[in-house]
């Protein structure tokens, strides 16, 4: 990679890629666009919107107690206030050892997708005792995952996370209801996560596109893989059951480094050295897959949400994109270990990488649905007067 005359301009592999004059997304988003300025449609919607719904300040601290008073007064007289999907990364573990210092009685979670780094459940041990929780972990059948896996790789989109990403939400979600929890703690914030474009992934918890993948390109039906739908995620879940999602993050201070320091020094945390590096699966897929086959470097929307959120400079953003994903070395262990774990051979992978690439969309999803939900939102917003959210 190579910084061409223009600070908002590189030059990759011959092709020119304008990139934002204020953070570090380029045009590997098709659906970026500029102003006058350079500045990019993401850091203008953090500004307009994202920024307002924030509230880091020690100052709003008042708003943290006071949702973590109705959690404990919902969960009064049950043996758990609120569930806590535990990953064994930096969100979840800090979130963690903070809601334990506030007092909750968190159900925690962890759902082995069969992609565990070593560091990973060290971590994840090292938070529970620390936090003085008990674990509930629950090891999704491998074959089950291996055949989706697969199938996601066959189908040739860009989104190969969401086999694992929505078997940890609708698990977590099961147990929530099979619990009567009515509050799902989530690890999701703006400090970390302000900027992602949306032409690069699809929604995790589209079970409708799913099903639709693993029909054209599974094996065989999926035993023990459970699901959530549309109208249980949008409707039953939130309106019906009551259940909210509620992300303490966003209602404190939050700087990544000195949350892993924090970590470091209370429970013998042991960092991953790049985000999301608690799953090998998501470290290749990140690292490998998405960057050769989609031009997608997932780097990019994570600097940008730190430099975004102050937590870092363009500059040292620039610096770190400098450096390789993976050294040879790396690449070729990661590799081997992958192809070895889902049963195919390197040269089947490099057929799959090879193929053309294709977008979620085509194969049935729940777009449509989607988009009559949010115009009936928008009319009950209009009438009401006021927010109309799942969730909120």
């Amino acid at each position: 990679m190579s910084l061409a005359s223009h600070p908002d301009t590189l030059n990759l592999a011959g092709l020119e890629y304008r990139v934002c004059t204020r953070c570090v997304m380029d045009t590997s988003d098709p659906e970026i666009s500029f102003d006058e300025s350079g500045v990019c449609n993401h850091c203008r919607y953090f500004d307009r919107v994202t920024l307002h719904e924030w509230h880091p300040d020690e100052n709003d601290l008042n708003r943290l107690n006071q949702e973590v008073s109705r959690i404990k007064e919902l969960g009064r007289g049950q043996e758990y206030d609120c569930i806590l999907g535990l990953s064994g990364g930096v969100d979840s573990s800090y979130m963690a050892i903070k809601i334990a210092e506030l007092g909750l009685r968190p159900l925690v979670v962890h759902v082995d997708g069969g992609w565990n780094s070593e560091i990973a459940v060290s971590n994840i041990e090292r938070v529970v005792t620390h936090c003085g929780f008990e674990l509930y972990t629950h090891v999704m059948d491998w074959e089950d995952m291996r055949d989706l896996q697969l199938a996601y790789l066959r189908a040739g989109v860009s989104n190969q996370d969401v086999p694992q990403d929505h078997a940890f939400f609708a698990n977590l979600y099961h147990f929530a209801i099979e619990n009567n929890i009515r509050t799902v703690l989530s690890g999701g914030n703006i400090a970390t996560e302000a900027i992602f474009p949306a032409s690069w992934h699809a929604s995790a918890m589209d079970a409708i596109n799913l099903k639709a993948i693993h029909k054209k390109w599974g094996d065989g039906k999926l035993g023990f893989y459970r699901t959530i739908s549309f109208w249980q995620y949008y409707l039953v879940y939130p309106f019906f059951r009551k259940m909210r999602v509620f992300r303490p993050l966003n209602l404190m201070p939050y700087n990544r480094d000195e949350a892993i320091s924090e970590l470091e020094e209370k429970c013998g945390y042991r960092p991953y050295g790049r985000k999301h590096g608690e799953s090998l699966f998501t470290r290749f897929f990140q690292n490998y897959y998405l960057p050769e086959k989609f031009g997608f470097d997932k780097r990019r929307p994570h600097l940008s949400s730190l430099i975004v959120s102050g937590q870092m400079t363009r500059e040292e953003a620039m610096a770190e994109l400098e450096e390789p994903l993976y050294t040879n070395e790396e690449l070729e262990l990661d590799k081997e270990f992958f192809c070895k774990k889902l049963g195919i051979s390197t040269d089947e992978l490099a057929f799959y990488m090879s193929q053309p690439n294709k977008h979620y969309t085509d194969y049935a999803n729940w777009d449509a649905y989607y988009s009559g939900m949010k115009r009936v939102q928008a009319g009950l917003e209009r009438l009401l007067g006021r927010r109309v959210t799942a969730y909120s």
